[in-house]
Parts: structure tokens; sequence; C-alpha cells
């Protein structure tokens, strides 16, 4: 039997989206303050977050006594995001504006950007561009830390994740899965897949997009075009800065830890 799933816009889903992500926050969290202390040299507490989605991590460093800005293009996650933060009586500024094209009117020392996030600017100029704004919000010695999958050109097998996670009456299971990429174009297919049961019956939920694929050279490469930011250290997605690595390529999942000159 065919399963039918309605075409849309996770990121318009923000309380589900929450729901698959959550469980990492404070891990993550954690980790950036880390990061903070061990590589930085400016030693402020105001961070920004590009694509800062539902606010998750915007509301747990605001909780850690950081001054926070954040900003995404989706505003309904941004009202998420906000409502969030009411709740929790925190305090953020947030924005609505675009990763490649964003302006703030102060100086952070800590900027993040996680699960893959920036692979959706499209092209060379877009990232370079991205990179070189918040190079230019970074204090001297501030620190970006920037989370993405690397892509292994060779391979002509599908990657797959899922999670399971379930609040008070509704369960929902999430299937990501990744084509092949494709070196010539530095692109690659992404769906999800959210199945959402709950008392009033079950919900299925379809978003694709696709990602810019980089492999350990072409990531190394778009860094050396902004000489403003330097890469001082490469961590894993289990987050533990306690063991760092080395971008050399063995590594897939890589946390690249850029420092403002």
């Amino acid at each position: 039997m065919t399963v039918r799933y309605e075409v849309g816009d996770w990121y318009d889903e923000p309380a589900l989206y929450d729901m698959v992500f959550d469980s990492e926050t404070e891990r993550e969290a954690a980790f950036l303050e880390a990061m903070h202390r061990r590589h930085g040299v400016a030693t402020g507490r105001t961070c920004l977050e590009p694509a800062c989605g539902t606010g998750r991590l915007v509301a747990a460093m605001a909780a850690r006594g950081y001054r926070v800005h954040g900003f995404d293009q989706n505003p309904t996650t941004l009202r998420y995001a906000r409502n969030r933060l009411r709740r929790r009586r925190l305090g953020a500024n947030l924005t609505r504006q675009a990763l490649d094209r964003f302006r703030l009117a102060t100086r952070v020392d800590l900027a993040h950007c996680l699960v893959s996030t920036f692979k959706y600017l499209r092209d060379e100029t877009a990232a370079r561009g991205h990179l070189q704004a918040v190079a230019d919000v970074l204090r001297p010695g501030g620190v970006y830390v920037l989370g993405l999958h690397l892509s292994e050109y060779a391979s002509e097998q599908c990657s797959r994740e899922r999670w399971v996670v379930r609040r008070g009456s509704v369960r929902v299971v999430c299937n990501i899965q990744t084509w092949p990429p494709n070196r010539r174009r530095r692109r690659e297919r992404v769906r999800s897949r959210l199945t959402v049961e709950g008392p009033h019956g079950c919900r299925r939920l379809e978003t694709r997009w696709w990602f810019r694929t980089y492999d350990a050279r072409q990531i190394r490469r778009l860094i050396g075009a902004v000489p403003s930011l330097e890469h001082v250290a490469t961590y894993d997605f289990d987050y533990d800065a306690d063991r760092p690595g080395s971008l050399d390529g063995g590594r897939l999942d890589v946390v690249l830890i850029l420092r403002r000159r």
C-alpha cells in the first residue's frame, strides 16, 4: 500500500521540528560555551545565531547569561521563537534576515550555525558572503562555530537518519534521506518525512530541498577566501569539547571553529 505524505515545509511546523531536535539543545549550548572559553580571545558574552529557527539555542544561550541576537527568514519560526522567549521570560534581539545578506548594529563575541544550515547557501558567492558577514560582526578574537555534514563524492548510496520522539500524547517519527552528491553541480537532494501520531489521528508531512555540497578540500578553500577568519579547531557532532579532531577528510560530520583575526 502506498503511504501518502502531505508536501510542505517543516519549518512552517515549528512545534514538530522542535520535538525532533530539542533533546540536543543543552548539550549544544554547553559545547558552544566551551568553544567560546577555549578558542575565543574576546571575553564578552554577546552571541549571534544566524538562521536561529525555533529559538531553542537562542533561549538556551540567553539562559546562560549571553546577550543574544538571532535572525531567520521564516516568519513562522521567528514567531515561535519569540513566544518561547516570552514564556521563559528571557530576552533576545530577533530579526528577519537572510543568511548571506544580514546586518547587525553591534559586535559579538560568539556566533554559531549548526546542523548543516550553512549548506542552504546555494553557491560560492553566497557562502563566502555569509562568512564575511559573520567575520564583520565578530570582535577580534571572537569565534564562529559552524557545523555541517561533508559529502563523500565517491559514494553511490543514500544515507538515512531516523528519530522517534514523544511529547505527551503525541509521537513523532522523523526520517531524513540524503541522495548521493553530484560532484559537478555541487548539490545533493534531501527529503524529510514526519509521521505525527496523536489523539486526533495520524498526519504525514514531507519536505524536500537541495543542499550545496562540500568535501574537506572545498570547505578549506572557502574559509581561505575570507582572510579575516582562521580555522583553529575541528570537532564532531558528538559535541565533546575534550575530543578535537582534524579536517582531513576522515570525518564527515564536522564542527569547525573559526576565529576572527
